[in-house]
């Protein structure tokens, strides 16, 4: 087995230190990294205090200087691409306000062994004394949403002492600013990327540590961005997972094992089947998929018997849906031009019934969701029953 000197030689890796205005505790910071390696850069983001004459003792190290600040995400972008121009395979990042210990770089060097395609975070004990109210509120706030988009449970999703796998990252990125952070774990999440949390040490020091996280701006800016995300993750990203799913382990067997074998009980799986009928039947056309995965995740139910049974408003079905929807809605609601339910019905017909229409398809949907979802039930539990084994 290889000392933890012989891991770090061998390993491809290189330390990223983006900093800003972060004089008191840049020195020390830069210092402690030198213990472990030599293969540093350092991206000065537009420092107005004494960063510049502190960098001049570091004259040997890899410097990339910022004239004006771009923001935190801008300068690991360019760290990302000097590190990639320099043929390293993995960059740590670790941040210059002296939160971090560099003494925790073989962790991450250890760590990747086992899993070389992994990007790893460091999990913060956010519980600990001197830990910012704002730090931790924060750090939950971005966990649940990385959560929704991706489907991996974190305890720390903000910190930035992390090994990036160079090569394995997106070619392009979209934010400049501390909502980058964001952006490459969950984008990276997409790709197949294992993101996971290993421990580190962490240091709150009021005395020396300045932050530059604006709670006001940077907070809308992580909300637009977290928007964004779901709305690719909803419409796009759980979608095409769905299917490769399934088509990787074969539809029959994926059926089998991820639908009707699932851990799920026979109530919440025809409370799956109904919600998915509801959405399916209901007037919320271009927002159902939307609606479907975050009833499905607030409820906690099968995101993939849900999906399965929205298509219910496959497109050939749709014309049938209306025609039911308007058929139903006559019964409640009256109409100045009554309806002709035949072929010679068009669209302006149905525009000029859209009440009719809504509250029929409202009524149908619920009518046809509890049906379903009660018929399920009960052949769910039989199914159950006959496949128990006889003791």
């Amino acid at each position: 087995m290889k000392s933890t000197q012989e891991l770090l030689n061998s390993t491809s890796f290189c330390v990223i230190v983006p900093t800003y205005n972060n004089q008191k505790t840049l020195k020390k910071v830069l210092d402690s990294i030198l213990d472990f390696t030599s293969n540093v850069i350092i991206v000065n983001d537009g420092s107005t205090d004494s960063t510049s004459e502190i960098l001049k003792q570091y004259s040997q190290l890899t410097q990339i200087h910022h004239p004006k600040n771009l923001g935190k995400g801008r300068a690991l972008r360019n760290g990302f691409r000097k590190a990639i121009e320099l043929n390293f395979d993995y960059a740590i990042t670790i941040d210059s306000d002296g939160q971090h210990f560099a003494a925790d770089i073989p962790i991450f060097i250890e760590a990747i062994q086992n899993e070389p395609n992994a990007l790893l975070i460091g999990s913060r004990n956010m519980a600990q004394e001197n830990v910012p109210k704002k730090s931790s509120f924060g750090n939950k706030f971005s966990n649940f949403w990385f959560k929704f988009e991706t489907g991996i449970k974190l305890d720390d999703t903000q910190s930035g002492f992390r090994l990036y796998p160079l090569r394995l990252l997106p070619k392009r990125f979209y934010t400049n600013k501390f909502e980058f952070e964001i952006e490459v774990i969950v984008r990276a999440a997409w790709k197949g990327i294992v993101v996971k949390n290993i421990p580190i040490q962490v240091l709150y020091d009021p005395a020396e540590r300045v932050s530059h996280f604006r709670p006001f701006r940077d907070f809308t800016r992580i909300s637009i961005l977290n928007t964004v995300l779901v709305t690719n993750a909803l419409l796009y990203i759980k979608p095409r997972d769905f299917f490769r799913r399934a088509k990787k382990k074969g539809f029959k067997k994926f059926f089998l094992e991820d639908i009707l074998e699932s851990n799920d009980s026979n109530f919440k799986k025809s409370a799956a089947i109904a919600l998915g009928i509801f959405i399916g039947l209901s007037p919320f056309w271009g927002f159902q998929t939307i609606l479907l995965f975050t009833f499905a995740a607030i409820f906690r139910l099968n995101k993939v018997i849900a999906y399965l049974t929205s298509n219910v408003s496959f497109p050939p079905f749709i014309p049938f849906i209306i025609y039911g929807s308007l058929k139903v809605g006559s019964f409640f609601v009256s109409s100045d031009a009554p309806l002709i339910l035949d072929s010679s019905m068009t669209f302006d017909d149905i525009q000029k019934n859209a009440a009719q229409y809504i509250v029929g398809s409202l009524i149908l949907a619920t009518v046809s969701a509890l049906s379903a979802g009660l018929i399920s039930y009960f052949l769910l539990t039989a199914f159950s029953s006959k496949n128990k084994p006889n003791i």
